[in-house]
């Protein structure tokens, strides 16, 4: 293996180590990186290319329990990112930097968790600086200095549209060959007597500006993350423990609609990686649906439930608030109720399908089973919570309903075995991360996923 191999996954959080087993591998398109195994135990293909490498975990596949070091070799590439310590932006840079690409990184403050994690990964500059004060265009110009490519995701502090019509002058200024936008749909325009999400509507202007200034974009689309559940007070995506030890979840989707989910932790950075490599030339601005999973809330409910071993039912009604949310935060929910809950408008809008196209650009994503098998009782128990340890409520003792295994995409489910939620201690929990980890996606004190 790698001599440095061991150091540098062990310093990161469990939540993100990569696993050793095959649900968790590097699994690659044929376009997305070339793979090159050196290990002592089994015959692989030796490389001989002088182009820098990364490691990174790989499953023989002679033999699942054997893991390698895979080196992937890819051009070295200077990328810029806003809003680095968000959802999105922290797993491409991850990625990123996992395949030796230099990634400067803007942040509001180096400190917090995330932060200090990308500060000491390899090929990473963090730039710290508001975007929202009088030095914002200081700052991009020295963000995207010497960066050819470059992922935007703004996020809601300040005058979002501002900022993200500022952060693409600066990408022309600097001549960015390939500017990627986390975009999301303005209902509104389909005539259909659907509001606008507000929350979506300033993302939808920004991708406007960007393509009427011209620059070679491509912009993404981002399903519902799965880190959004959470057993918290928190609106639309509670997964709320029952007395019996069972979920419920409750939000205003028809339960035989479907919807986009994505592990944005997980995901978001290969199939980034793999869009930047294409090039914009490939995609000719078009837009690109990150979504690896279409279920209804039914579907999802099951699919939970087996992940965490539990039953988990869903509930049709109007979005539970019982705590305090910031006002711009409740007119969105409120109108993401009456657009996609009472009119039942398309997630993505009319226009764009899924999941085949993410599906398609990178084929290792984790299903919403395996995030909850594996993920949601981290991030439970680094939020205090202990249901995951309550005598009589084990997750392995208590019997799952049998569920149908299907999506809305004719495939059935994929997600295989793994380290049972139950058996989790608190010694596989240690600095795991939660929403709250990420303080880009904090708006007044209170998290703002995907929806």
């Amino acid at each position: 293996m790698h001599p440095d191999s061991s150091s540098r996954f062990h310093r990161h959080p469990v939540s993100r180590l990569p696993s050793l087993s095959a649900a968790y591998q590097l699994r690659t398109t044929p376009h997305l990186v070339e793979i090159i195994f050196s290990a002592a135990r089994c015959p692989l293909p030796a490389s001989s290319s002088s182009e820098p490498y990364s490691p990174f975990l790989r499953t023989c596949h002679s033999n699942p329990s054997c893991v390698h070091v895979a080196t992937v070799v890819m051009p070295s590439k200077v990328v810029a990112t806003i809003n680095s310590t968000g959802r999105q932006a922290a797993s491409f840079i991850r990625a990123a930097s996992a395949v030796g690409w230099h990634v400067r990184a803007q942040v509001r403050s180096g400190e917090g968790l995330v932060a200090e994690e990308l500060a000491i990964l390899p090929n990473v500059e963090l730039i710290e600086g508001d975007l929202t004060g009088p030095s914002r265009t200081a700052i991009l110009n020295r963000l995207f200095a010497a960066a050819k490519i470059a992922f935007i995701n703004t996020t809601h502090w300040g005058n979002e549209v501002a900022i993200g019509k500022a952060c693409a002058d600066a990408a022309k200024r600097a001549g960015i060959a390939h500017y990627i936008f986390s975009s999301m749909p303005d209902h509104s325009i389909y005539g259909q007597d659907w509001r606008a999400l507000p929350m979506w509507e300033t993302k939808f202007a920004i991708e406007n500006y960007v393509r009427q200034i011209g620059i070679p974009a491509t912009f993404v689309y981002t399903g519902i993350y799965n880190n959004n559940f959470t057993s918290l007070p928190y609106p639309l995506f509670q997964m709320e423990l029952q007395d019996d030890g069972s979920f419920v979840w409750q939000a205003p989707f028809h339960p035989d609609d479907p919807l986009p989910w994505l592990d944005a932790e997980h995901d978001v950075g290969p199939a980034l990686l793999q869009i930047f490599k294409m090039g914009p030339s490939h995609w000719k601005g078009q837009r690109v649906t990150l979504a690896f999973e279409k279920l209804t809330p039914i579907q999802a409910c099951n699919r939970f439930s087996r992940g965490v071993g539990r039953p988990v039912r869903y509930i049709h009604a109007p979005i539970k608030i019982s705590v305090q949310i910031p006002s711009g935060y409740r007119e969105h929910l409120d109108i993401l109720q009456e657009t996609l809950g009472d009119k039942r408008a398309p997630y993505f809008g009319p226009d764009l399908e899924y999941p085949k196209e993410g599906r398609s650009i990178w084929e290792g994503y984790r299903g919403l089973e395996e995030y909850a098998r594996e993920v949601f009782p981290i991030e439970e128990y680094a939020n205090g919570l202990r249901w995951m340890e309550e005598d009589g409520k084990s997750v392995t003792g208590c019997s799952t309903p049998s569920y149908e295994n299907g999506d809305l995409n004719g495939e059935g489910g994929r997600s295989r075995p793994m380290t049972p939620a139950g058996m989790m201690t608190p010694a596989h929990i240690v600095s795991a991360y939660t929403p709250r980890s990420h303080p880009e996606g904090v708006h007044a004190g209170f998290f703002v996923g995907s929806c």
